[in-house]
């Protein structure tokens, strides 16, 4: 009776697989994949849009695993280091390090396997590249991680540094030096940090507090915090758009470019004006989707 003992080894295998399945969906946890894709995708497009008609694709493709690797492996180190505030706030606790559902040095080992063949790539692809590359690595790692994000408030500049790394990169990368195009495309990641980062501290205002970490809101009051925001946001909008008109986008792309700075600037105002918990959510969640249709406006109008 052959079906007698081929049901239990299902069972088995399946489970064996769930399992499986289970530890590659925790450690891909580790990466926060769609914040590195949305930083990933800020370097691959200030790359391409600098060499409109004439790219080097083997040259992005391993710039685009140099950025991939440095920026999962940084945000697993992260992880590592801020896993005692994660298993205090309820929005985090169930991330895999504070949950159990990996160990702290499998993923120590995790992200150093991902993070140092990256920076090695990176460096032999151009010394500039490594460079600003390994910048934005240890200066969120090192800087607003280790040294100032359980300190103050103000750490978000150096995140929002960090974060604007990788479109420095992908842009001198492309042209051998640092220019005003890129370092503008830097600015626009760093001035849409509040935008993205305060609204989230604002919504989660009394998980901070009870984790020990100072945000925005509660040390400086959600007033001032909605400002910077508005202001930021603005500026943000007008630093981009100074990228395109420099670039000389197609004026479709630069319309679009328009209408999405027009949206996020609306609803920061709004929030200004009018503030609201659905406000400070709607302006959170736009904020990413704004930054990704920049960067690929920007993009598509200058190679078209």
């Amino acid at each position: 009776m052959p079906h007698l003992t081929t049901k239990p080894i299902a069972r088995a295998r399946g489970y064996a697989c769930g399992r499986v399945g289970q530890r590659v969906r925790a450690y891909l946890a580790l990466t926060k994949p769609l914040q590195t894709l949305l930083l990933v995708v800020t370097g691959v497009c200030a790359y391409a849009l600098s060499l409109p008609g004439a790219m080097r694709w083997g040259e992005f493709a391993a710039a685009t695993l140099a950025l991939v690797g440095s920026i999962a492996g940084c945000t697993v180190l992260n992880m590592v280091l801020d896993r005692d505030i994660d298993a205090r706030m309820g929005r985090t606790a169930r991330r895999p390090l504070p949950a159990g559902a990996i160990g702290t040095r499998q993923a120590l080992v995790f992200g150093l396997v991902l993070s140092v063949p990256a920076l090695a790539l990176a460096w032999g692809l151009s010394p500039l590249f490594g460079l600003i590359v390994s910048l934005g690595f240890g200066i969120d790692l090192g800087v607003y991680t280790l040294w100032l994000k359980r300190r103050t408030p103000l750490s978000i500049l150096w995140g929002g540094i960090s974060g604007g790394m990788p479109a420095l990169a992908g842009r001198a990368l492309a042209l051998g030096r640092v220019d005003l195009v890129g370092i503008l495309l830097a600015m626009g990641v760093l001035l849409w940090i509040p935008a993205h980062i305060l609204t989230l501290a604002t919504h989660y205002a009394k998980e901070y507090r009870l984790a020990g970490v100072p945000v925005w809101p509660n040390v400086y009051g959600p007033n001032a915090t909605r400002r910077v925001v508005a202001i930021a946001t603005f500026l943000d909008v007008v630093v981009l758009a100074l990228a395109g008109w420099l670039l000389q986008i197609h004026p479709i792309a630069l319309g679009v470019l328009f209408v999405l700075g027009a949206g996020l600037a609306g609803l920061s105002l709004a929030l200004l004006v009018c503030p609201s918990a659905r406000l400070n959510w709607a302006l959170f969640k736009f904020a990413s989707l704004y930054m990704l249709g920049a960067f690929v406006s920007l993009t598509i109008g200058a190679v078209v």
